[in-house]
């Protein structure tokens, strides 16, 4: 009787450690995910980034916001929303990297800021191998027109607005023969990059870029939603149920070839 007692005592006390290493198992699984849900939320506060992978399709893609202004050299106040190239450029090199991201969707609200730093970012963005799809939402204005054209496919709402003219630089400008001959460069820079990546034919650009009589105190162009379809800068009328329809398509076609 009494090694059968030993025995169930063996077997309660077996069933009750397998149960709290299940407990324990349980536990730091779940702050695990507690921890992962906590980095990607400052990753989404800090980026902008976020990665989309709870689909039919079971693609994963990769999303990238292009808000507020966006930051060059210079470090804006605290007052302004703002996209950090430093961020940025790093996160579409992780991208490129990973066999895991199937495509990457870019949505942009900006006001543009930085040539060279929205510049940087466009290029970085054409020169992946990844399928992308811009959507551009309330505004993508000045350099953000370079890099709402920079995806292998272009949408903005009815509502949104892109307002296209030359550069312009802030401070004292020294009225030279080599000042002008910069500002020329700079702009036959962003026109080529535009023409390249978009179907909008060079002189309607550069007409849309010297309009007078559209914008106050400025010289350029404001170009409402359809209205950058119909001139070749954007391809298509769409919100996100159309750009991620499209991301889909395009993940499948490159899946298939």
């Amino acid at each position: 009787m009494g090694n059968q007692g030993n025995i169930g005592k063996t077997k309660k006390q077996d069933k009750y450690e397998k149960d709290e290493k299940k407990a324990q198992q349980r536990k730091r699984v779940k702050e695990s995910d507690a921890e992962e849900k906590q980095k990607e939320a400052e990753l989404i506060k800090e980026t902008g980034a976020v990665s989309l992978e709870q689909n039919r399709q079971h693609h994963r893609i990769e999303l990238l916001t292009i808000i507020g202004e966006i930051e060059g050299h210079d470090v804006l106040s605290g007052n302004t929303k703002a996209t950090k190239y430093e961020h940025i450029i790093p996160k579409l090199a992780q991208i490129e990297d990973s066999c895991e991201i199937d495509g990457v969707l870019i949505i942009l609200n900006t006001m543009g800021g930085d040539v060279e730093a929205g510049l940087a970012i466009a290029e970085m963005i054409a020169s992946l191998s990844k399928p992308t799809v811009s959507l551009v939402l309330g505004g993508g204005h000045s350099i953000g027109v370079p890099i709402a054209v920079s995806a292998d496919y272009s949408f903005i709402v009815e509502s949104a607005t892109m307002v296209v003219h030359p550069v312009r630089m802030n401070g004292m400008v020294i009225g030279t023969p080599a000042t002008y001959d910069y500002f020329k460069s700079m702009q036959d820079r962003i026109t080529g990059f535009v023409i390249t990546h978009s179907n909008i034919p060079q002189k309607t650009f550069e007409k849309l870029l010297m309009e007078t009589k559209m914008l106050t105190k400025d010289v350029g162009s404001l170009v409402v939603g359809p209205k950058a379809v119909t001139y070749g800068l954007i391809d298509a009328v769409g919100g996100l149920k159309e750009a991620m329809a499209k991301l889909h398509e395009m993940i499948d076609e490159t899946s298939e070839g």
